[in-house]
């Protein structure tokens, strides 16, 4: 159902240590919940959704879709997201979209024009990369979504590129290092995850009709969890 007729998305990101949540009514943001979880997304998730909830005066039944970012990021954060939000849109049947999380940290520097190049730790000295563009009024992925070295993302950026992400940090002085003027790092503060980001996406997707099924959705690791062979009797 929704609130007089109008329409109330919720949005998820548990995706790194970082989660966010959003309500919006209509196109507008209603809340917004941003907290360094950690590892906590299975004891924290419920408990803010709940004080957004609070806030708002919004209930569960009141939603009529949900977003949700659904990787890569986080094997145990991604797991906890993406079913809570098939939880919601299987229980309420309303429609789910799963937004990539490199799309989402790349999205708020959109209109600087320039590529804007995704980067979320992978481990084993690797990350998480995607590179997106806005041109000619339409945002669209220039790069797909891959783990790479640093020093291979430097070696095939070609042009001059913002970088961002929750490693970006740890990898900054490398990547300045090896690109020099090609690379532009933002503030730090402003580059702060936000799940309204999340929001803007899935409802352009929402808008356009273009939804996940609740079902089948499922997060993107990009790499398996690491997970051991199972010991020979």
């Amino acid at each position: 159902m929704s609130v007089g007729g109008k329409q109330v998305i919720l949005a998820i990101d548990t995706s790194t240590d970082t989660a966010s949540l959003a309500l919006a009514q209509d196109k507008i943001v209603l809340a917004e919940l941003t907290w360094r979880s950690k590892q906590n997304h299975t004891t924290q998730l419920l408990p803010n959704l709940n004080q957004l909830f609070t806030l708002t005066g919004i209930t569960a039944k009141d939603l009529t879709a949900v977003v949700v970012a659904q990787g890569p990021g986080s094997f145990n954060g991604l797991r906890v997201g993406v079913s809570a939000a098939k939880g919601l849109a299987f229980s309420l049947e309303i429609p789910i979209i799963g937004i990539n999380s490199l799309e989402v940290a790349a999205y708020q520097y959109a209109e600087t024009g320039l590529p804007v190049c995704a980067i979320f730790n992978a481990g084993r000295s690797e990350v998480a990369t995607a590179t997106y563009q806005k041109k000619y009024g339409k945002w669209q992925q220039l790069v797909k979504a891959d783990i790479v070295t640093v020093e291979h993302l430097c070696k095939h950026t070609t042009k001059k590129t913002l970088f961002c992400g929750e490693f970006l940090p740890a990898a900054a002085a490398q990547i300045k290092d090896l690109l020099k003027t090609k690379a532009v790092m933002p503030p730090q503060i402003p580059d702060f995850k936000r799940a309204s980001f999340l929001m803007e996406l899935g409802k352009q997707r929402l808008d356009a009709g273009d939804i996940d099924n609740s079902v089948t959705l499922q997060p993107i690791y990009l790499r398996r969890p690491p997970i051991g062979a199972p010991k020979k009797e």
